[in-house]
């Protein structure tokens, strides 16, 4: 093998392996989030989360954090693109379904504004949600909560307060998330 064809192979593999380890992070594929200490900047944890206005996709339920006062809230950001949204979106339904009017999931895509609304609309419909879900064209609300990567779910008590943040979304963590969701509910 010539030294050149070596370098180019070499070359390659390090790429390939930058590029996809890059999309992980990117997207919260991996060993999963887990509960995470705060948001990029780690300001959110035990502040009142902030309130925005989203264009409406589908579901029922609050449309926004304001409208969910009262209610444990997970404000969740996620993208058609990302492959751990397609996983986590169903399992937030169970814990809709489990918990019933205690909780509303606010499901917030961060996709471009130049996508079509049919392909976020396909998403839910693939994921068969019922819950709300809206569109960040803007990106405002995502300035406003910073996620590190997507799935980002922001769980937010009855006051409106951010308490628990999970940054990416593996296999499992809705176990984490549903306890935290119940000692929110028991308060």
């Amino acid at each position: 093998m010539s030294s050149r064809s070596s370098f180019v192979r070499t070359f390659g593999a390090l790429f390939l392996g930058a590029t996809l380890a890059s999309a992980l992070v990117a997207c919260g594929g991996g060993s999963g989030g887990g509960a995470a200490s705060g948001n990029a900047d780690g300001s959110l944890v035990g502040k009142a989360a902030p309130d925005f206005k989203a264009e409406t996709v589908s579901g029922s339920g609050p449309m926004t954090v304001k409208e969910a006062n009262g209610k444990v809230t997970i404000v969740d950001f996620w993208a058609t693109y990302c492959g751990p949204c397609k996983k986590s979106f169903p399992k937030y339904q169970e814990l809709v379904d489990q918990f019933g009017g205690d909780l509303a999931v606010l499901a917030v895509s961060v996709d471009e504004k130049d996508t079509e609304k049919a392909k976020l609309e396909e998403f839910v419909k693939a994921a068969d949600v019922k819950f709300a879900v809206v569109w960040d064209k803007e990106h405002s609300a995502a300035d406003a909560y910073k996620p590190p990567k997507m799935p980002t779910a922001f769980i937010i008590d009855k006051g409106g307060v951010v308490r628990h943040i999970h940054a990416g979304y593996g296999e499992g963590e809705e176990e984490k998330i549903a306890d935290e969701i119940k000692a929110l509910i028991e308060k």
